[in-house]
């Protein structure tokens, strides 16, 4: 044990002494936090609105005193023909116009919207915040309560996604850098005659970065909290001990990608190529699982983030107990006795 203790003391000092590395554990953490907290955002603002009615009834008038209102919403003009409004649009002054019918009053109905399409995504919320600012009117035809973000903050969405991905990819990338240093300098051999089990040397490297990641997980929880505003409703207990089973995980697969990779670039370059692009396009951090391809959600199937992001929004965002994450833990759990079994197993391999 006193010799398992030192390795682990050994390659502390080697992470501690490396301001890189340090600046990559604790730097990007932050940096992404504020980038998808602040500038990376999907929340609707200003969105420059022109009204489009013949005449000014009560109703009317009432719906477009709510839009003015609405922090969403800023109107730039109101014009009588929907073709005025098209020309606006066109011409880069609106990005969204409101149009009323003549009995828009007395029957409640006859509305339309004209929207600058150039982003989908964007311009199906104007339509739908638009929507609903009229639509929720008191006495209005429509009553929507929104569960979970009233406010509709994307950092409430971007969060736990932030969390799958750093986790995953600095407790992979940088177990496995870590590792191949080692074969790379070549003193990897001299570990392995050490008085110290083979495996042993492996966890023990492995030890460090795992207290890292909880330190990174306190760093982003209370950037999450106390910074972008974003609820912990669910038990922390269980979000430490999710986090915990995905950290082991991703250990697991960066040593399988230190037993695969000879050099540090081939190890990082495998990390980047393996995880990074898995993670942001397929995980649902950034687009929803179910609107993409069939093929698609079948290989989203096996990337781990995904199911961690998930079980992350469940009880950070809803606040459910761990009874409706246990789907998404089991996956966890058997991805990670897979990934851990697959990787010792080659070593072995490699040692014999």
């Amino acid at each position: 044990m006193k010799q398992f203790l030192s390795f682990i003391l050994k390659e502390t000092k080697h992470i501690l002494r490396d301001k890189r590395t340090m600046l990559i554990l604790f730097g990007m953490p932050v940096v992404l936090m504020f980038i998808f907290g602040f500038a990376i955002t999907t929340d609707v603002r200003n969105v420059r609105t022109v009204v489009v009615t013949s005449q000014m009834d009560h109703l009317t008038q009432q719906a477009v005193e709510r839009l003015a209102a609405s922090e969403y919403f800023t109107l730039v003009a109101t014009v009588a023909t929907p073709q005025d409004a098209e020309h606006m649009i066109r011409n880069q002054k609106a990005d969204l116009a409101v149009v009323f019918a003549n009995d828009f009053a007395s029957k409640k109905s006859g509305l339309q919207f004209v929207v600058d399409g150039a982003d989908p995504n964007m311009s199906q919320q104007w339509t739908s915040y638009a929507q609903g600012v009229i639509t929720n009117m008191q006495g209005g035809l429509v009553n929507t309560k929104m569960l979970y973000n009233p406010q509709m903050r994307s950092a409430y969405n971007f969060v736990p996604a932030i969390m799958g991905m750093l986790l995953m990819l600095i407790c992979a990338m940088m177990t496995s850098i870590s590792v191949v240093r080692e074969k790379e300098r070549g003193t990897m051999e001299v570990l392995l005659v050490s008085p110290v089990r083979p495996l042993m040397v492996i966890v023990a490297k492995a030890v460090p970065y795992l207290v890292l990641a909880f330190g990174i997980l306190v760093i982003i929880l209370l950037m999450a909290r106390f910074v972008l505003g974003v609820p912990l409703e669910g038990s922390l207990f269980w979000i430490i001990a999710v986090s915990t089973l995905y950290i082991l995980l991703a250990l697991s697969l960066g040593l399988l990608i230190s037993n695969i990779a000879q050099t540090q670039l081939v190890a990082l370059l495998m990390s980047a190529m393996i995880l990074l692009m898995p993670v942001v396009m397929l995980s649902g951090m950034l687009f929803p699982v179910e609107s993409m391809p069939k093929i698609l959600q079948w290989i989203s199937a096996i990337v781990p983030p995904r199911y961690y992001i998930q079980a992350m929004r469940k009880l950070m965002i809803m606040g459910v107990g761990i009874g409706d994450v246990m789907h998404e833990v089991v996956v966890l759990l058997v991805m990670t006795v897979f990934f851990l079994t697959i990787a010792l197993k080659k070593f072995n391999t490699r040692l014999e």
